[in-house]
């Protein structure tokens, strides 16, 4: 048999650090400002993903767009009280 080479890269430490810090945005768009801290965990969530943390990126990209989402429903709801 032979030895195909993978394409998937090995997951470094800055892949885990931007998955940790994607999942800190998706916190932090749900509790201060979801647009700006939504749209930065996504990236970070995304490059995490691509760096080789396969599915902690991906999910710390889906958290910050749930966050965002449930964020600016929140936000509006206390304004248009």
């Amino acid at each position: 048999m032979a030895d195909l080479p993978s394409t998937a890269r090995p997951r470094s430490n800055a892949a885990r650090i931007l998955t940790i810090v994607g999942f800190v945005f998706a916190v932090l768009a749900l509790l201060l400002n979801p647009i700006i801290f939504g749209v930065l965990g996504v990236i970070a969530g995304i490059v995490g993903a691509v760096l080789g943390d396969k599915p902690l990126g991906w999910y710390a990209a889906a958290a910050s767009v749930v966050a965002a989402i449930i964020g600016v429903a929140v936000f509006s709801a206390l304004i248009n009280n």
